[in-house]
């Protein structure tokens, strides 16, 4: 079953590409309204090997139209969707969201605790 990922950070790296999937992805580009991007330190280890970045960017939902995040929406597998999962710190949740393409995706935002 096919499965599409917006990406807006380190997904969109080859390196963690190839980590995660063991193959590079095909996506398009696309917005996601109503979020803006904050900063988040990363300290899993296993995470920051692959990245190679201390500092990820988060998507925060603001629900304001002005507010919008360029990425690009991957198609992958049910399976691989669950190994992005894996990638994810606790930090992110996934949500399907709809984007300015009016196609429908997984994006990983700003967990609430």
């Amino acid at each position: 079953m096919k499965e599409y990922l917006f990406s807006y950070g380190t997904l969109q790296l080859e390196q963690v590409q190839r980590s995660s999937f063991d193959r590079v992805l095909k996506g398009v580009p696309d917005i996601l309204i109503g979020y803006k991007l904050k900063q988040v330190r990363i300290a899993d280890p296993e995470v920051l090997a692959t990245s190679d970045q201390e500092f990820h960017p988060i998507a925060i939902y603001t629900g304001k139209d002005e507010h919008q995040i360029k990425g690009v929406i991957f198609e992958i597998t049910a399976e691989e969707l669950l190994q992005a999962d894996q990638y994810e710190v606790d930090d992110y949740q996934r949500i399907k969201a709809s984007f300015l393409s009016g196609k429908q995706a997984w994006v990983y935002v700003q967990a609430y605790k």
